[in-house]
């Protein structure tokens, strides 16, 4: 499969929106920030996702408890990119390890017609 680079990459960290990316093929993804959180691709948090068969973006289950505490929604605080194949975050609960490259972002592109093509 050939390489698919972003044609450009739009990261709304004032609106709160998430990143829109525009891929060399003119595929368009939006990624809201609290799926891209809960897919952070580190491994400390695969590996929470893996030990509680969670997908990438999929958000984990509230603990059982009476009164569910307010969590404040992902936002990063800063966003950059690692050289020409990726971007960084640094979220607002104090996590920054996950690189998200090109690759796993258009792997898990979230559009209707990417959805589809998986069954998800």
């Amino acid at each position: 499969m050939a390489v698919i680079n972003p044609k450009s990459v739009k990261v709304n960290v004032t609106t709160g929106t998430g990143v829109d990316i525009e891929w060399d093929d003119g595929h368009k993804t939006h990624y809201g920030f609290q799926w891209l959180r809960d897919a952070c691709p580190c491994a400390t948090c695969t590996e929470e996702r893996n030990n509680h068969n969670r997908k990438p973006g999929e958000p984990p289950k509230p603990a059982a408890t009476l009164l569910p505490m307010y969590k404040e929604p992902a936002k990063p605080k800063e966003a950059k990119p690692v050289g020409k194949y990726a971007l960084s975050f640094t979220w607002n609960d104090g996590h920054a390890a996950g690189i998200y490259s090109w690759d796993y972002l258009r792997e898990l592109c979230q559009c209707e017609e990417c959805r589809a093509k998986v069954g998800a």
